[in-house]
C-alpha cells in the first residue's frame, strides 16, 4: 500500500467515526427534547408556561444556548403553577434553581478552558434536575 492509499484510507475512516459521532449526538439531543417534551406534556394545559413543542427549538445550534434559560425555567414553572394549584408547597421551586444554574454552566462551556470545569458540572446539574422532574411528574396523574 502506498502513501497516498494509506491517506485515503485514513481519510474513510475519519468521515465515519465523524459520522457515527454526529449521529451519536443527535441521537441523544433527540432523547433529551423527548424526555423534556414529557416533562410539560404531563401538566395540565391551563399551567403550561411553555407549549411542548417549543423544546425542539432547542436544536437550532447556539440558539440552544440561551433557549436553555427558557426552556428549563418554563418546566419548572409550569409544575409549581400545578402544584400551588394543588394547594402543595412541599415541592420548592421545582427545579428551578437546578435549571437555572445548568443553563449558567451550558454558557460557560464555549468558553475554552472553563469548559473543562463548565461541562462536567452541567452534565451533573442536569442529571439532578432529571431526576427531580421524573420524581414530580409522577405526582400527577396520568
Amino acid at each position: 500500500m502506498n502513501e497516498s492509499q494509506a491517506l485515503s484510507s485514513f481519510a474513510g475512516l475519519a468521515c465515519g467515526v465523524l459520522l457515527i459521532g454526529f449521529l451519536v449526538g443527535v441521537a441523544i439531543l433527540v432523547a433529551i427534547i423527548l424526555l423534556l417534551s414529557s416533562f410539560l406534556k404531563r401538566v395540565p394545559e391551563t399551567h403550561r408556561k411553555m407549549q411542548p413543542g417549543m423544546v425542539w427549538l432547542l436544536v437550532i445550534p447556539l440558539f440552544n444556548i440561551v433557549w436553555n434559560f427558557f426552556v428549563y425555567r418554563a418546566i419548572s414553572e409550569s409544575y409549581e403553577s400545578y402544584f400551588a394549584s394543588q394547594g402543595r408547597s412541599e415541592f420548592g421551586d421545582c427545579g428551578k434553581t437546578i435549571g437555572l444554574v445548568y443553563s449558567i454552566c451550558c454558557c460557560l462551556c464555549i468558553i475554552p478552558f472553563l469548559n473543562l470545569l463548565a461541562g462536567p458540572a452541567a452534565l451533573i446539574l442536569w442529571i439532578i434536575y432529571v431526576i427531580k422532574l421524573i420524581g414530580l411528574k409522577n405526582q400527577i396523574p396520568a
